[in-house]
């Protein structure tokens, strides 16, 4: 009895021994587990920083990608009612505007900042003191003809210009879709390339005005609009205020003044009207403005109105001062508007408070 029960246990050890040695060849058999991966939280996706810069355009004070002094151009823009609308004005760095013969107004476009072509006209003819506008900035002088005595003081000054009917006209083309002399034009690139061919000079020192910085707040009267009479009673300049894009658009006897090229209606950052004492020369209406005596100057900025003055010394350009202190201008376009002073300054101004529609 006793080996039967024997044979017996050592069965069973037999058995939990084979049983063991195979979990073992199994457990060796098979790889080790791996690693459960880390799975990192996903982040939100950061917004890249647009790069501020640090440099500005010395007429706008808006930003540009590198300091420049190419040399501005002063364009003389026809504004009679067939030349409207006109090409290239919503690219000026600054534009003024002052009576020519018969009530009609020309303008004296500034452009400086912008690098890509700019098609400008219809292009007309000089005065004497067109010429000195174009000169508050060094600027190379664009027009076709000129009075006698504008002329004159191109040759005795030795003015550098670029005369369609001059030397220059091959930079100058003929629009055949619009009437002459109203369809007269040229663009940026041409201009430069006929001063360059001229050897006149490419650069200069550019004045610069003084800025209000982003967010600053203006102080002054509200001013949503300013209608503008230079002379003629059919011919009313205004400027209405846009709140939600911070500039002046511009009309003409409540048409939006717009530009050509792109169908936008012209802005100012700043409208400036100033008197200047104006006198009529000849029997053709030919006349003299006075820009350097001085005067009283309306400034409109971001819906508000600032008095001041206007002055202008020798070598400068003209500025705009409150209690012996230049007004900064809002970076953008700024349009001047010189009105005569008779019979009196104020009698060419008319602001309200009309919202624009």
């Amino acid at each position: 009895m006793i080996r039967p029960k024997l044979l017996q246990v050592l069965s069973i050890l037999f058995m939990a021994f084979i049983l063991s040695s195979c979990s073992n060849a199994k457990l060796e058999a098979e790889p080790p587990p791996e690693p459960t991966p880390l799975v990192e939280e996903e982040k939100p996706p950061v917004d890249p920083v647009t790069p501020i810069s640090q440099y500005v355009a010395p007429l706008t004070g808006l930003p540009i990608e590198a300091p420049s002094n190419v040399r501005p151009l002063a364009v003389m823009v026809n504004n009679a009612p067939a030349a409207r609308p006109q090409s290239g004005l919503s690219k000026a760095d600054m534009v003024y505007e002052v009576l020519a013969e018969g009530g009609i107004t020309r303008l004296v476009a500034i452009f400086q900042s912008h690098s890509e072509a700019v098609t400008i006209g219809p292009i007309r003819s000089i005065r004497p003191y067109l010429i000195e506008l174009g000169g508050l900035y060094q600027g190379l002088l664009v027009h076709a003809g000129g009075s006698p005595e504008a002329y004159s003081i191109i040759q005795k000054q030795k003015k550098e210009d670029l005369d369609e009917i001059g030397k220059a006209g091959a930079y100058f083309w003929r629009d055949k879709s619009r009437k002459a002399p109203h369809n007269l034009y040229s663009d940026t690139d041409k201009l430069h390339e006929g001063a360059n061919k001229l050897k006149y000079e490419q650069e200069v020192a550019i004045p610069t005005y003084p800025f209000h910085t982003e967010n600053e707040i203006i102080a002054g009267e509200h001013a949503s609009k300013v209608d503008i009479t230079f002379l003629l009673k059919n011919y009313v300049v205004s400027y209405d205020y846009d709140d939600s894009k911070q500039v002046y658009k511009r009309s003409i006897n409540n048409m939006p003044h717009v530009d050509l090229t792109n169908n936008m209606q012209l802005e100012a950052a700043n409208v400036i009207v100033m008197g200047a004492d104006h006198k009529v020369l000849d029997d053709v209406g030919r006349l003299s403005v006075d820009i350097n005596l001085g005067g009283e100057a309306l400034i409109f900025q971001q819906g508000k109105l600032v008095k001041g003055n206007w002055i202008h010394s020798k070598d400068d350009v003209i500025r705009f001062v409150k209690d012996d202190k230049e007004i900064p201008l809002v970076p953008g376009t700024t349009y001047i508007n010189i009105v005569p002073n008779d019979p009196n300054f104020e009698s060419h101004v008319k602001v309200s408070n009309e919202k624009q529609n």
